[in-house]
């Protein structure tokens, strides 16, 4: 395994992966569409950053993406890893990528939204260091917990 910056090759299994996981628990919102359908324009040409984790045939089987703040922190978003790479530890090399690249570019905080029901991602979240958010405005309905990693400058 080894985890890619973004290209143009990478947009439909950016789509996919993360349409697999949002459809098995949930309902794609309009807010995940605009970030799926266009993933440079909505995060990359902004000033954030996509992840790929591809297998060692170049496969994509995972991602997560790094959405710029107003802060200049990044919302952790889109974090998926595909049914045949759970349980490799995939999932904490993405969340180790995402607290390097954002040291890298001196963001005070990581930030995040999830949901109560996905216990493997909590737990994930809270052993990379994440701490718990009083509840926020949210264009996601399935949104009920929020979180931030606060990075050491």
């Amino acid at each position: 395994m080894r985890i890619v910056d973004f290209e143009p090759r990478h947009a439909a299994a950016w789509k996919t992966l993360n349409e697999a996981w949002i459809t098995r628990f949930f309902a794609i919102e309009a807010a995940d569409r605009i970030v799926l359908d266009d993933p440079r324009g909505q995060v990359i040409d902004k000033g954030g950053h996509i992840f790929i984790a591809e297998d060692d045939a170049g496969v994509a089987i995972g991602c997560v993406g790094l959405k710029p703040m107003a802060d200049g922190g990044f919302e952790v978003s889109k974090m998926t890893v595909g049914e045949a790479a759970r349980g490799t530890g995939l999932g904490r090399l993405l969340m180790q990528a995402c607290i390097d690249r954002a040291r890298a570019v001196g963001a005070p905080r990581l930030y995040l939204e999830t949901n109560s029901s996905l216990g493997p991602a909590l737990g994930l979240y809270r052993a990379a260091g994440f701490v718990h958010l009083p509840p926020t405005e949210t264009p996601y309905a399935r949104a009920d917990v929020f979180m931030e990693l606060r990075l050491a400058k």
